[in-house]
């Protein structure tokens, strides 16, 4: 794990998760305990209305927090019902808590590495629907992380299960002196709750 990430992990321990939060996390546990039980691929796709902000912060977490407590066969992807761009504060954020990013295409939608370890694959993000080809097909968990994209995805083809885990969205404090504290604040939540998930899984 990069240095300053694990520093920031670290932090992420002591955010506090509430049972009212942990009641929502524990359906999400129980799918990826029974995928490791039965030694299967866990596929989980993070879904937000523009795939912008929310979704790739749970994706990245998501898939951090696996390699963190050495959860094998863990493959976390990213949509929205409609591709915009990954906004560029997300990136900064997570630069600012240790990842390492490098923007692969100067193109309205960008492309971008994303690294949390020396030594492994980066993960890919740029602004996609859910049922993009770069996603999984079938057998995967949809994981819901707005509002929007709940209601207006009755269905999510092809997911095994379905998960409401939502996130208020910091683009309410775009362009505020806010801005980047709670930008910081939503990513270190979204962290702490990848966290716990991934620590319950046996």
């Amino acid at each position: 794990m990069l240095e300053k990430l694990s520093k920031t992990i670290e932090k992420v321990t002591e955010i506090p998760v509430t049972n009212e939060r942990k009641e929502v996390l524990n359906q999400l546990i129980d799918y990826i305990q029974n995928k490791v039980n039965h030694n299967e691929e866990i596929r989980l796709n993070f879904i937000c209305t523009h795939n912008s902000r929310r979704s790739h912060l749970s994706q990245i977490w998501a898939q951090t927090m696996a390699f963190h407590f050495k959860i094998k066969n863990v493959f976390c992807y990213s949509g929205g019902t409609e591709a915009t761009a990954m906004f560029p504060k997300v990136g900064e954020t997570l630069v600012n808590q240790g990842f390492e990013i490098q923007k692969l295409c100067e193109t309205e939608n960008p492309v971008y590495a994303v690294k949390f370890d020396a030594n492994q694959h980066p993960i890919i993000c740029f602004s996609k629907t859910y049922f993009d080809d770069f996603n999984p097909k079938t057998l995967f968990g949809a994981i819901m992380t707005c509002n929007n994209a709940d209601e207006g995805c009755p269905m999510v083809f092809g997911a095994e299960a379905r998960f409401p885990i939502k996130y208020d969205d910091p683009k309410a404090f775009d362009g505020t002196e806010l801005m980047n504290e709670k930008y910081a604040e939503r990513s270190l939540q979204i962290a702490s709750e990848m966290y716990f998930v991934f620590s319950q899984i046996k």
